[in-house]
């Protein structure tokens, strides 16, 4: 047996609320033989008489009044899967995966979600916290949607990176050392420190502040977490090289002490994404949020 036709099974359910073929093709605006035609074709498809035409009423029969009872959910569920799948398309539902470094997670991150929440209550942002360099392979291989990562980066086939934000790279020195009021890569060369892995963008970045001024330190410990690379300047462990960030710790600054340095250093982040025309949605909403938060 072929499958029902939702149009067919539409007007046949019209026809029992209304009672007459007429006001159900005017209700659905068809011409009423497209009504007629309707209702003779689902009886053949089914076996079996659907409808009873009186003299001013027509009324369904047993079968057809069991068919209007199931059409209807079905046709509900139909409805509500065409509005769920346009909800989708235009961005007002779905899901992101987003991926960035655990400083970015902490100090920027959080405010973009809440302006999100605020604007686009139905999607869901699935945060992983990686690396520039995975981020980038993941967005290549399909498995993120969006990267927020450290620029600039190898061009990548059907990958945009636009530029977000600059961060002022600072150091991190520990309340009790005596320190000048701008480091020199000669000064912290001298001191214990505390890296990035070498493998971030963020390690590179200051080996070359490093050696650019004829310097190449080695660390006394390398990290991938921020926020605990801040805890052990706290403790007196070393000093770091990290982005000056919006959210701070008053009681963990306090025995911080946060120094420009000479010759200044920029950090910066792009969004990472496919090209507009494989975007969904729900991922080019974020990507409106996130430009929002462009601060250059």
């Amino acid at each position: 047996m072929r499958q029902l036709n939702l149009d067919q099974l539409r007007t046949l359910i019209a026809i029992a609320d209304l009672g007459t073929f007429s006001a159900a093709a005017k209700a659905l605006h068809l011409a009423q033989p497209t009504v007629s035609l309707h209702i003779s074709e689902l009886e053949s498809r089914l076996g079996a008489p659907l409808v009873v035409r009186g003299n001013r009423r027509v009324t369904p029969t047993a079968a057809g009044a069991a068919l209007v009872e199931r059409g209807r959910k079905l046709l509900r569920d139909t409805d509500d899967a065409v509005e769920a799948v346009k909800r989708q398309a235009e961005g007002r539902t779905g899901r992101v995966r987003l991926g960035t470094s655990t400083g970015v997670v902490v100090d920027l991150l959080p405010q973009v979600l809440e302006a999100l929440g605020v604007r686009h209550s139905g999607i869901d942002v699935e945060v992983s916290i990686l690396g520039s360099y995975e981020a980038m392979a993941r967005l290549a291989a399909g498995t993120l949607d969006i990267g927020l990562v450290a620029m600039p980066q190898p061009p990548l086939r059907d990958i945009a990176v636009t530029p977000w934000r600059d961060q002022a790279m600072m150091a991190f020195v520990p309340q009790r050392w005596k320190a000048p009021k701008r480091v020199t890569p000669a000064w912290l060369a001298a001191q214990p420190l505390i890296f990035n892995d070498a493998t971030t963008h963020m390690y590179r970045l200051s080996m070359e502040w490093f050696a650019a001024a004829g310097f190449a330190p080695r660390a006394r410990i390398e990290l991938n977490y921020d926020a605990a690379i801040r805890s052990l300047v706290a403790a007196g462990y070393g000093a770091a090289l990290l982005p000056l960030q919006q959210t701070t710790d008053a009681a963990l600054n306090e025995r911080m002490q946060i120094l420009p340095i000479t010759p200044r250093l920029t950090r910066r982040l792009g969004i990472a994404h496919r090209q507009r025309a494989l975007l969904d949605g729900a991922t080019q909403s974020v990507l409106q949020v996130l430009t929002a938060f462009r601060q250059l």
